[in-house]
């Protein structure tokens, strides 16, 4: 399994990870869990914590504690693969698990493809034309799939691969066809943080650029990681959904999301393999951002709803050559 990194800050400082044998019944979370959620206090003593959450600072050691604990129970009984890594400013937190396994990106590279495409223009010295800017907004904020074919042959391979390379994405592996890149929720919230700071690999006005069109996602596809969101936060979105590999067709869920308040930021990144159905991902993901978003919003009371069916589910993001490819090994 390739070695998650951390952030150089989180490094440096003595850490405490939260992966530990229950020997008590898990603290609770301010508030509730949210609508179809498993209560933390429903969590056995005794049974291994799989998800690690990891404190910036001892005083946040108990939270870090008790959000493993929440996050773990939202997932328990779900038979789908998740990958997770969240991290928090306020708090010095990060939640992850599985964060270094592969899954299918489907249509969350949209971000990628639009991020190498403005360093490309950046390194070259020019402005995106009017036509860039149309194939942008409809690939980012209505996943089309023709504007996301169109930006991708513009990037080309070498500069999407030279993108990675300066973002430090090592996990990432780039496939002739991008709902097929493999990504990992490590790599994908080193993307997120590219373009949530003052990361310089990318100038000021293409961060803003890329989160304001993840802002404006149309709204049956604002789904996933902002589910329970305080109406306070303002959340940048970006989802996929692809059902593959045939025969039996089982969907990958990925949703990505950053979320700001002022000078806060978190961000969270969820990816699923082995979902039965599109709306049976999305729950599993939505189950587990709430909980993430109850933690770091201690208090806040106004929160965003989960998504709910919309007729546009279980329809197929994109259309994928149905035998060349083998699920990707996810360690």
């Amino acid at each position: 399994m390739p070695r998650l990194r951390l952030p150089r800050r989180l490094a440096e400082t003595m850490l405490v990870t939260v992966t530990l044998m229950s020997s008590a019944a898990p603290v609770a979370l301010a508030g509730s869990v949210g609508t179809g959620a498993a209560s933390p206090a429903a969590a056995p003593t005794g049974r291994r914590i799989r998800v690690q959450c990891v404190a910036h600072n001892h005083k946040n050691d108990q939270m870090a504690i008790s959000l493993a604990r929440a996050i773990d129970a939202s997932l328990r009984g779900r038979v789908a693969t998740v990958g997770l890594y969240a991290t928090d400013g306020r708090f010095g937190m990060i939640c992850r698990w599985h964060a270094a396994w592969h899954f299918y990106a489907a249509s969350v590279v949209k971000v990628t493809i639009l991020s190498a495409l403005l360093l490309k223009l950046q390194d070259e010295h020019r402005q995106m034309t009017a036509a860039q800017r149309n194939l942008a907004w409809l690939m980012i904020t209505q996943s089309d799939n023709s504007a996301a074919n169109a930006l991708w042959y513009e990037v080309g391979y070498y500069y999407m691969q030279r993108f990675l390379d300066r973002a430090g994405m090592s996990q990432t592996r780039l496939s002739p066809y991008w709902g097929l890149t493999q990504i990992t929720a490590h790599d994908e919230n080193l993307l997120l943080t590219l373009l949530s700071s003052r990361e310089p690999l990318l100038d000021r006005a293409s961060r803003v650029y890329v989160r304001y069109l993840m802002r404006h996602v149309i709204y049956w596809q604002r789904w996933g990681v902002a589910a329970g969101a305080p109406k306070s936060v303002v959340a940048h979105i970006k989802n996929g959904w692809l059902p593959y590999p045939p025969p039996n067709y089982p969907w990958e869920i990925n949703s990505l999301g950053i979320f700001t308040s002022g000078p806060q930021v978190y961000r969270i990144s969820m990816l699923t393999f082995e979902n039965p159905s599109m709306a049976y991902g999305i729950d599993t993901i939505q189950r587990a951002a709430e909980v993430i978003q109850r933690g770091w919003n201690p208090g806040d009371q106004a929160r965003v709803a989960a998504g709910v069916p919309n007729p546009t589910w279980g329809t197929p993001d994109e259309t994928i050559p149905g035998s060349r490819y083998r699920r990707p090994a996810r360690h």
